[in-house]
């Protein structure tokens, strides 16, 4: 199986002392030289986070727009959009068109989205889940919608005092294959085995809002074990794609030191409450480059996933985080079984 690595920006921005990322156009003119600089290290993925109402980024094809623009070969890719606040039809039109700039680099994850700062953000942008519903039913129902749409199946009808017939339309551009390039964001094992069934790609993160007392790696290794077996079982004809993010943090500078050489208490996985459920939290990879590497040569979800997602600090600016990814391409990944990527799609 090859192995891919991607960065993760979560694009963080504020006029904080030492950031490098003080307003939202550095954080994302920035995200776009990273992507570029990623690529000519060897790396396969450039990925970014969508929130609402924060500091940090939000509609993200824009941004994916202007990265596919100014790259070849690497892939582009979210982790995760929030579907409940798309409208699904506006978001495959914008899809499709990144997709096709980007001459099919996408990989969209999506999912029902994490904690947001707004108290039912989802309302504010016109989406209130129907009576008798829930904001999760209601982010799969866009779901649904916006798969229907990027497949090319027809959405709406012709007008017949226009187009003197009445015929299905289906929303434009298309992007052909885009549809077999949706990852769903997935924190328990249930949700994965919906996710196979739905014939998705599996985007599992550093959180699993579940416990069984089983270190983090292994229960995400349970999580994409079900996967696998339920995709298997359906019948789907196809590979899919498995990712899983790690927070890595190699130390090599005086700098590096400066930023990260106490985050001891970050080593451990981390076991709380999240919205009533006990979750376990992925713990972080931080100290000297081989002793990463042993590390996450040895994590049972990096083993078994094919695409390994590393979040990056990106308020520490591209030189910092080029040199990151360019550490973790010459010290670490190859112990994954990664090779540099550096021949260009045509």
């Amino acid at each position: 199986m090859k192995k891919r690595i991607g960065f993760l920006s979560f694009g963080h921005y504020q006029p904080a002392r030492g950031s490098r990322t003080t307003t939202a156009q550095e954080a994302l003119l920035q995200s776009i030289e990273l992507a570029v600089a990623a690529e000519e290290i060897g790396i396969d993925g450039a990925y970014v986070r969508v929130h609402h109402f924060a500091p940090q980024f939000a509609g993200p094809f824009p941004l994916l727009a202007a990265m596919a623009a100014r790259t070849r070969r690497i892939e582009l890719g979210t982790g995760i959009i929030d579907m409940r606040y798309e409208n699904p039809l506006s978001m495959a039109e914008q899809a499709a068109a990144a997709d096709l700039i980007s001459s099919g680099r996408l990989q969209l994850g999506i999912s029902r989205g994490s904690q947001e700062p707004a108290l039912r953000g989802y309302e504010s942008f016109g989406f209130i889940p129907p009576e008798g519903s829930t904001d999760a039913d209601m982010a799969r129902s866009h779901t649904e919608l916006f798969r229907t749409a990027i497949a090319g199946q027809p959405v709406t009808m012709s007008d017949p005092k226009t187009s003197g017939v009445s015929r299905g339309l289906a929303i434009e551009p298309q992007s052909p294959g885009l549809a077999d390039r949706i990852w769903w964001g997935s924190a328990t094992r249930a949700t994965a085995v919906w996710t196979a069934q739905q014939g998705m790609n599996l985007m599992s993160s550093t959180l699993l809002s579940e416990d069984t007392g089983i270190p983090f790696d292994e229960l995400q290794a349970e999580q994409i074990h079900v996967y696998r077996q339920t995709w298997k079982d359906v019948g789907h004809t196809h590979e899919p794609r498995i990712s899983v993010s790690r927070s890595v943090l190699p130390i090599t500078t005086d700098e590096d030191r400066l930023y990260f050489g106490g985050r001891t208490e970050d080593t451990q996985d981390q076991v709380g409450v999240l919205n009533g459920l006990r979750s376990r939290f992925g713990k972080t990879y931080v100290g000297e480059p081989d002793r990463i590497a042993e590390q996450l040569a040895a994590d049972a979800a990096v083993r078994s996933a094919d695409t390994v997602l590393l979040t990056v600090p990106n308020q520490l600016g591209v030189d910092y985080n080029a040199r990151l990814l360019q550490t973790v391409a010459n010290y670490i990944a190859p112990a994954l079984g990664w090779e540099p990527n550096l021949a260009y799609a045509p």
